[in-house]
C-alpha cells in the first residue's frame, strides 16, 4: 500500500468519524450509552499491527507514543459534552471546538508521521496505532462516563429512555 492510498483511507475514515460525531449534535443518544464505546471494538483489528514481530520500538518510543496519545485525548475530552434538551432526550452538545480539535489532532498525526523518517514502516505503524489507542480509549470512556452522569442527573427530571 502506498502512502497516498494510506492517507486517502485515513482521510475517508476521519471524514466518516467527523460526520457521525457532528450528526450526534442533532440526534438523541439512545439507550444507556454503550454505543459510545463501540469504536473501541472497531479498533480491535488494529491490535494485529501492535503484535507485528517486525515492529522494533524501544520502551521509550512506546511510552512517547502513549503520552502523545493521552495528550491528544485532552481536547476531545474537554469538548465532548452532553445535554438534555426540551424533548427529554440526551444529545451531544453542539461544539465547534470539537470539530477544530478533531481536525487539529488529524493534522498533528500527519505532521508527525511525515516528519519521522528514521523508523521503519512497521514500527512507525505500530507506534501510531498506539497513539490512536491512547487518545480514543480515554476519550470514549470519559464520554461514556459524562453521558451516564447526565443521564443519572436527569432521571429525576422526567427523563424517558
Amino acid at each position: 500500500m502506498t502512502a497516498t492510498e494510506l492517507y486517502t483511507i485515513v482521510l475517508i475514515i476521519a471524514a466518516l468519524v467527523l460526520f457521525r460525531s457532528t450528526r450526534s449534535f442533532y440526534r438523541p443518544i439512545r439507550g444507556n450509552g454503550v454505543r459510545l464505546l463501540l469504536p473501541l471494538v472497531y479498533m480491535l483489528p488494529a491490535t494485529y499491527v501492535l503484535m507485528n514481530p517486525e515492529a522494533h520500538a524501544t520502551s521509550k518510543e512506546w511510552l512517547a507514543a502513549a503520552a502523545i496519545g493521552l495528550v491528544l485525548s485532552l481536547p476531545l475530552i474537554w469538548t465532548t459534552q452532553y445535554e438534555v434538551r426540551s424533548d427529554n432526550q440526551i444529545y451531544a452538545k453542539r461544539n465547534m471546538w470539537f470539530i477544530v480539535s478533531f481536525l487539529a489532532i488529524l493534522a498533528v498525526r500527519f505532521v508527525l508521521r511525515t516528519s519521522i523518517q528514521d523508523i521503519d514502516s512497521q514500527t512507525l505503524s505500530a507506534l501510531f496505532v498506539t497513539v490512536a489507542f491512547c487518545y480514543v480509549i480515554p476519550w470514549r470512556v470519559v464520554s461514556y462516563i459524562k453521558f451516564r452522569m447526565v443521564k443519572s442527573s436527569s432521571m429525576g427530571k422526567g427523563f424517558t429512555a
